[in-house]
């Protein structure tokens, strides 16, 4: 996959807040039964007020999973961080800019604010430490020490997955499964959305959520959440080490 910056430098010096920075990745969609969304938490986000003081916020941004398109997560990093020098009349302005911008890339409707708390994580079973044998229907399982693999940087990309269910499932299958990604190259969307079509397949006709709690880069983090009912139970929460 060819993109413009992961894995190489540029200088954007002369590009502030310039669309032209955003790289657009197309989605892989596999199924039309798929609903969710992708927060994406940015925190070190600086630009100038009224007064020309700078600014220290922390974005989130959420992109709809039926987005055509999705934005390589350098290239958002390299956008937000040339805002450091441009100055807005008030907080509205400048997520107007970023929103119109996210828009227009992804071709969806992408809903941006400036956060100050997360919320709390789930209660749930550690898949990890259970020594149940099945897990508990509508029971939300966690699982830590998820790994998958950049597709273009070859670099491992580590989260904790949660995934919730009417379904009992055969925690050995499922602890083997999950394991089954640590040498996989996709995104992180693709993973969960992979997850979530196993799941599908093997349990036909129950319920299922799933969402990655990455580790941030470069002061980002990406957490996808795919399910196959239009309403979802997780929310924008925090682990630990994230």
């Amino acid at each position: 996959m060819k993109t413009k910056f992961l894995g190489k430098n540029k200088n954007l010096n002369n590009l502030p807040g310039s669309f032209k920075i955003l790289d657009p990745i197309p989605r892989n969609t596999q199924s039309k039964n798929v609903f969710g969304l992708d927060y994406w938490n940015a925190f070190e986000f600086s630009f100038l007020n009224a007064n020309k003081d700078p600014l220290l916020k922390v974005i989130e941004i959420v992109i709809p999973a039926s987005s055509q398109y999705t934005v390589e997560s350098k290239s958002l990093k390299l956008y937000l961080n040339s805002f450091y020098k441009k100055k807005f009349l008030n907080n509205a302005d400048v997520l107007k800019k970023i929103t119109n911008d996210l828009n227009k890339l992804t071709k969806s409707s992408v809903k941006i604010k400036f956060i100050n708390k997360f919320h709390k994580e789930p209660e749930s079973l550690n898949l990890n430490k259970t020594s149940l044998k099945f897990t508990k229907p509508n029971l939300p399982i966690c699982f830590s020490g998820f790994r998958s693999i950049c597709p273009v940087t070859s670099q491992p990309d580590f989260a904790k997955i949660f995934i919730n269910t009417d379904a009992k499932i055969k925690v050995n299958w499922l602890k083997s499964y999950l394991i089954s990604f640590k040498e996989k190259g996709e995104f992180h969307e693709q993973c969960i959305e992979d997850m979530l079509l196993e799941f599908n397949k093997k349990y036909p006709g129950f319920n299922f959520e799933v969402c990655g709690r990455f580790m941030r880069r470069g002061g980002i983090d990406i957490n996808p959440i795919r399910s196959n009912k239009n309403t979802l139970l997780f929310k924008n929460f925090r682990v630990f080490n994230q």
